[in-house]
């Protein structure tokens, strides 16, 4: 049994400001994520270690992030989104300043770890803030594309941030830059309304077995990559993910409360959006991850030169969010999404049959692929986020972005293990088209309140 317990005192603050707040969460996660690849190598040079050392740099966060989203969603809307938020962004900006002071590369993985858990519960919960604030369709497709732009603008900032921060002052720099962030986010979050709470029991079983299948089959990727996929480790870690994948359903089916209602994936709309997100997501951040060590290893840039190579990529993805809220507006989202995936389709094969070392070819062709992804995903999340009740927000923004977030990681760990570029970029190439076709499944209008 559920019960919605309103919080009346704070209410007065307008959705501008919640906007504002939401805003500057996004913004504060993906400017980590996106300066962080490009400062691997420095990491690698002095800390030592394997690529697949670096990727769980990386893959410790992204793990961590999609594993607990599913939970921190239900949590968002048991306890309030704005408190949700408001612990997410504290624990982020002190796990950030551990991961700049950080002595190791064990040090540095076990303070990614934090981060990803703190980001998982600022996410859903910034997104439940923004759909409880807009109750009309409209107007909430417009504020979750501003939404979407906080995190594009950081998108764009955060290679450039990254590669300046780590080539002058170091790679630690990158972290210190949250500190400011994470305080300024706060202190607007002080300024808006408190969220109501929907009192519901969490869901411990289904977290754990979430996380064991999540850990044990990223950790199988990245071995098998390292040291093949016959290994007694790597079956091992794939057949426990397949048991604890096998649980988590089981749990879902039989608790009171399930974190992830599989009731709700039997709707086409939600089901669809979820694995369309797991393949954006996946596209993007295994295209970022190969070509950072691309331009480090075969084109021998700089860490500033490889973060200027993104740049034309990430700057249209602003555009692109403003771009897909105005054409789901006027023609529904089901075109901005199926188009979006369709213009990175091809804009990865023509980076295929292109010169892989022609710098000015690669740049070029990267804007579409920030354009085609930028148009996707506000329309796909606004579509979502119209499939349920305000008050199960928080749970709504959980699943879609657990997919989206696990997409990336295993991309990550599966694009390090493959061939070189040309393979990743087949692989990215075969998802994308299978995601596009099941775009054109979707409604075509947004489903009112």
């Amino acid at each position: 049994m559920t019960t919605l317990v309103p919080e009346v005192r704070r209410q007065a603050a307008g959705p501008k400001l919640v906007l504002a707040t939401a805003f500057l969460g996004i913004f504060l996660l993906n400017l980590d994520s996106m300066a962080m690849n490009v400062a691997l190598p420095s990491i690698g040079r002095e800390f030592g270690g394997s690529t697949a050392a670096l990727q769980w740099v990386v893959d410790a966060y992204l793990l961590m992030f999609a594993a607990l989203l599913l939970s921190a969603g239900a949590l968002s809307d048991r306890v309030g989104a704005s408190r949700a938020f408001g612990a997410g962004v504290a624990v982020f900006t002190v796990a950030s300043a551990a991961c700049g002071l950080a002595p190791g590369l064990g040090e540095l993985i076990a303070a990614r770890l934090l981060q990803g858990g703190a980001a998982a519960v600022m996410l859903p919960s910034s997104l439940a803030l923004v759909r409880q604030a807009f109750p009309d369709a409209a107007r909430r497709a417009r504020a979750i594309a501003l939404w979407t732009v906080g995190g594009a603008l950081a998108i764009a900032a955060g290679p450039v941030v990254g590669g300046v921060l780590s080539g002058t002052l170091g790679w630690r720099a990158i972290f210190f830059v949250n500190l400011p962030v994470g305080v300024a986010t706060l202190v607007v979050l002080a300024r808006a309304g408190r969220s109501p709470r929907l009192v519901r029991p969490l869901d411990p079983l289904g977290q754990i077995t979430a996380i064991v299948a999540l850990v044990a089959l990223t950790f199988g990727v990245i071995d098998g990559g390292e040291h093949g996929f016959g290994s007694p480790v790597v079956l091992g870690s794939l057949g426990l993910a397949a048991v604890a994948a096998v649980a988590f359903l089981l749990v879902e089916s039989r608790v009171a409360a399930p974190m992830v209602p599989l009731s709700l994936l039997r709707s086409r709309t939600v089901t669809l959006s979820v694995v369309i997100g797991f393949v954006v997501n996946a596209a993007f951040y295994g295209l970022v991850f190969v070509l950072s060590l691309h331009f480090h290893d075969v084109l021998g840039l700089s860490a500033e030169a490889a973060g200027l190579m993104f740049v034309p990529m990430t700057a249209v993805v602003a555009a692109a969010n403003l771009v897909s809220a105005r054409v789901a507006a006027r023609v529904g989202p089901r075109v901005p999404i199926a188009a979006g995936q369709a213009i990175c389709a091809l804009a990865l094969c023509a980076l295929l049959v292109g010169d892989p070392t022609a710098m000015p070819v690669i740049a070029l062709l990267l804007v579409p692929v920030g354009f085609g992804l930028g148009l996707a995903v506000p329309s796909l999340t606004a579509l979502l986020m119209g499939e349920v009740a305000a008050d199960r927000a928080g749970m709504a923004a959980g699943v879609l972005n657990s997919f989206r977030q696990t997409g990336g990681a295993l991309a990550v760990a599966v694009f390090g293990a493959v061939a070189g570029l040309r393979v990743a970029l087949v692989v990215a190439v075969v998802m994308l088209v299978a995601a596009t076709a099941a775009a054109l499944l979707l409604p075509r209008r947004f489903t009112a309140d």
